[in-house]
């Protein structure tokens, strides 16, 4: 038997993951009804130069890439870069350029090894080479609807606006371990997004989507300062908010295609995802248990004084679990597959506590076929990069 205090301690855990629950439905409501209010047919449209570092085929990756041709903005271009002429993207973007002929879209290959972060060594090249002052950079398997300008360009209206980023939800193949990755993203990680963005300013932005302008992007050294960075995005949006500049998150979502994957895939994918909050926010790593409701909510019923206040524990997580998804994952996010899978949130609550307690002892990352450490927020590899 566990001693009382040990068993107040761990009700006291439990009642505050449910609180968690309530204070993110409580931020979803009231930043979500800011897209209720607003319109995203803005007629601020500054040219934007699209910035799309690419490594391989992704799922759907025509599809993806389509959708950026399909924008309601009247000045933009699309600037795609690959490590070489080998790249299997190469012939979905040629095939690009001849289904949208209207559109400006640049093929580079290839570009100059200033650190060990591929993607970030594309941007610096892509940087250089865009035309326009306001620059949008999106991964590769991001999908996006034909506002998705308009909303990104509306808040750099304000002078004060530094950078804009968005949320983003899942799009899979229906296989459990996408739809549990997916799952994730709209109900957890946009929740803890929102979490903190209801109590200070944003000072990061997220990968599917980072807007900055080139000015901003010089106070902070440029792409080039990011380059041996793991967590380029957060990095991003800290060093712009830290310069004084607003980081704007816009409640225009965008898509990420996952592709088919094994539980071990995603396991590996959102273990790198909180090593990477570990070497970059190390007190927000650890904040993380108070997500944690499902483990906390059944030891404290298994350990709880009586029957009444077990069953109360465990209704008290389905219930609170139940809304706080909907809230965010379907009003606030309208992921469908959230709504469809709102059955899969126990075994997506227990995957997640596994992988965050596995997230406290690697002290390596593997990304891309490479090995590295994470060194004062650095990548370093652990053998040099074949010539």
């Amino acid at each position: 038997m566990v001693s009382i205090a040990a068993r107040d301690a761990l009700l006291l855990l439990a009642l505050a993951s449910f609180a968690y629950y309530v204070v993110a439905i409580v931020a979803a409501l009231r930043f979500f009804r800011r897209r209720d209010a607003a319109s995203v047919s803005s007629d601020f449209t500054p040219p934007i130069s699209i910035l799309k570092p690419i490594y391989g085929l992704d799922r759907e990756t025509y599809e993806n890439y389509a959708s950026f041709c399909a924008q309601d903005y009247p000045d933009y271009e699309i600037l795609f870069c690959v490590s070489d002429d080998q790249d299997p993207a190469i012939p979905m973007i040629q095939q690009l350029a001849r289904d949208f002929p209207q559109r400006r879209i640049h093929l580079l290959i290839g570009s100059e090894l200033l650190g060990v972060s591929d993607k970030v060594n594309k941007l610096c090249r892509m940087a250089r080479e865009a035309q326009h002052e306001i620059l949008a950079v999106s991964d590769s398997d991001v999908r996006v609807e034909p506002e998705y300008l308009r909303a990104i360009a509306a808040p750099f209206r304000d002078p004060a606006v530094g950078a804009v980023t968005c949320l983003y939800r899942g799009l899979t193949d229906g296989s459990l371990a996408a739809n549990l990755e997916a799952i994730g993203n709209s109900t957890d990680f946009a929740a803890g997004v929102l979490v903190a963005w209801l109590f200070a300013p944003v000072n990061f932005t997220l990968g599917a989507t980072m807007a900055t302008t080139k000015k901003c992007l010089a106070e902070i050294g440029g792409f080039e300062s990011l380059v041996d960075h793991f967590s380029d995005d957060y990095e991003l949006g800290n060093r712009i908010a830290a310069r004084g500049h607003r980081v704007e998150l816009i409640t225009f979502p965008v898509s990420i295609v996952y592709p088919h994957q094994t539980l071990a895939d995603a396991f590996r994918h959102q273990l790198r995802w909180n090593v990477s909050i570990r070497f970059s926010r190390p007190a927000g790593h650890l904040g993380l248990i108070f997500t944690q409701a499902l483990p906390l909510g059944l030891l404290a019923a298994i350990f709880a004084p009586s029957a009444a206040w077990a069953i109360s524990l465990l209704l008290g997580y389905l219930l609170l679990r139940g809304i706080s998804a909907w809230v965010v994952g379907v009003y606030g996010m309208r992921d469908a597959g959230v709504q469809r899978h709102l059955e899969l949130l126990p075994l997506r609550d227990a995957f997640a506590f596994i992988v965050w307690v596995a997230s406290f002892f690697p002290q390596r990352i593997h990304w891309r076929g490479r090995e590295f450490y994470v060194r004062d927020k650095r990548l370093v590899p652990t053998t040099p990069r074949e010539p």
